[in-house]
């Protein structure tokens, strides 16, 4: 009965500590007495207690966010930068033989990368060119990682923390910039609008009926928008035109 129950307990022990099951996006690197065999998985891996040790790594997509870096600028601004990475394993023998660690492994590499590629650029750069910074840091760090099974598959610059004193010079510059924009609207349509009337006034002076039209017209437009009684003087110099016309017709 004994030795019965003692073989059916070493039997559990054993299925216990050699049965591994692995999910789809899983993989077990095996290391059989030191040596790496292969990487195994999905689904049910079979060890050899003692003798295998299994290293389990994850195949999903990693967003990794790197903390504030203090960056001086080319033209010697101190920010403030932070950016999320998002890597995965391609190769689980790589990540676990060629690296130690290699989330803290790519995460330190990602800050030293975050300040020396920021500090090359100058500020306007840095905020007004995110997708080329992104697209080089993207490329830096996947070349970097390469050799660590790792693909880097994105780098997005989150926030850009500027000093009190530059955000005010900045909003000070675009107060500015608007009021010249208004201005030189301003102007043009000033401008847009004496040549309009100069060539109004071109047409009126070949033809001067069409000042005695206008005023007419100008007339009857007061009349229906206001109710009240307006006073308009009416020079007896607009009546020539048509007194010449009825002269000239009494003598035909």
């Amino acid at each position: 009965m004994y030795p019965i129950m003692i073989v059916v307990v070493l039997t559990v022990l054993f299925l216990a500590s050699a049965i591994r099951v692995l999910n789809e996006y899983e993989r077990g690197v095996i290391f059989r007495l030191g040596r790496v065999i292969a990487a195994k998985g999905p689904g049910l891996i079979i060890l050899i207690p003692v003798i295998d040790k299994m290293v389990k790594v994850g195949l999903r997509v990693i967003t990794l966010d790197i903390d504030p870096q203090d960056v001086i600028t080319r033209d010697n601004v101190s920010v403030k930068v932070n950016a999320v990475i998002y890597f995965r394993v391609m190769d689980p023998v790589k990540a676990v033989i060629e690296v130690e660690n290699y989330l803290y492994a790519t995460s330190q590499l990602a800050q030293t990368t975050l300040r020396s590629v920021c500090g090359e650029a100058d500020l306007d750069g840095l905020l007004s060119e995110r997708e080329k910074l992104n697209a080089q840091l993207q490329e830096i760090l996947d070349t970097h990682t390469d050799p660590w099974g790792i693909k880097v598959s994105a780098v997005e610059l989150k926030h850009i923390d500027l000093p009190q004193e530059m955000q005010r010079s900045m909003a000070k510059q675009a107060e500015a910039e608007r009021e010249r924009r208004a201005k030189v609207i301003n102007a043009e349509g000033e401008y847009q609008a004496a040549d309009k009337l100069a060539k109004a006034s071109e047409i009126i002076e070949e033809h001067p009926v069409a000042l005695q039209l206008r005023y007419l017209q100008t007339l009857r437009e007061i009349s229906t928008e206001n109710n009240s009684t307006t006073i308009f003087p009416f020079p007896i110099d607009l009546f020539k035109p048509f007194l010449e016309m009825l002269g000239k017709g009494k003598k035909d």
